[in-house]
């Protein structure tokens, strides 16, 4: 695990790795990236015939070990039929709080992964927001950790990160959301059938 306190020269280095990989990125990967966070928003939307704020909250809620396309399934038929399994007992809890009309800022844990998630996704404009999963965090380090534990569950590791993704950002004159997406998008589709765990979203 990387240390949450690293020296400057080593935040340095994994603002860097996060340019690196951005550089990286093809025209095609570029606009699938700067997409992301759009279209997720647009089904937001959808699926709650117009409340994206709460349709991001149940998205962000089932996300967690759910590759992209079984969290818009559940996500719609939480909606469309109400959701009883198919996730963990704490996610469908979180899901109904927030169908039941309890603010998702109150129910997500928001300076966590599942919280930005949602923002993110709420409001792809926001300019602070930014998702720090497993795949972000190797862009960062340098190093695609596999199954090895990366720590994510400590606040200041978490924290660290998100600002060196904030710091590539504000480099890049880009959104850290965009920056991660981007990077998201570059990164695993270079791991795609190494088996190390490629796209979930």
């Amino acid at each position: 695990m990387i240390s949450a306190n690293p020296p400057e020269q080593t935040r340095e280095q994994y603002v860097c790795n996060i340019i690196a990989t951005w550089c990286a990125a093809t025209p095609e990967q570029l606009q699938r990236g700067r997409a992301w966070y759009h279209n997720a928003h647009d089904l937001a939307s959808l699926i709650t015939d117009g409340d994206a704020r709460t349709g991001a909250g149940v998205i962000a809620a089932l996300s967690a070990n759910k590759t992209w396309s079984e969290n818009r399934r559940l996500a719609r038929q939480a909606y469309e039929t109400g959701l009883s399994s198919g996730h963990v007992q704490d996610a469908l809890s979180k899901v109904t709080r927030i169908m039941a009309g309890e603010d998702p800022t109150e129910v997500l844990p928001m300076e966590r992964k599942t919280g930005m998630f949602f923002r993110c996704i709420a409001d792809p404009s926001d300019p602070d927001a930014v998702v720090i999963d497993r795949h972000a965090h190797d862009v960062a380090v340098g190093e695609t950790y596999g199954h090895r534990d990366r720590g994510l569950g400590s606040a200041r590791r978490y924290a660290l990160l998100a600002h060196c993704y904030r710091e590539a950002a504000l480099r890049l004159n880009e959104l850290p959301s965009t920056v991660q997406s981007v990077t998201w998008v570059v990164h695993t589709e270079r791991i795609a059938g190494t088996g190390t765990r490629g796209p979930r979203r």
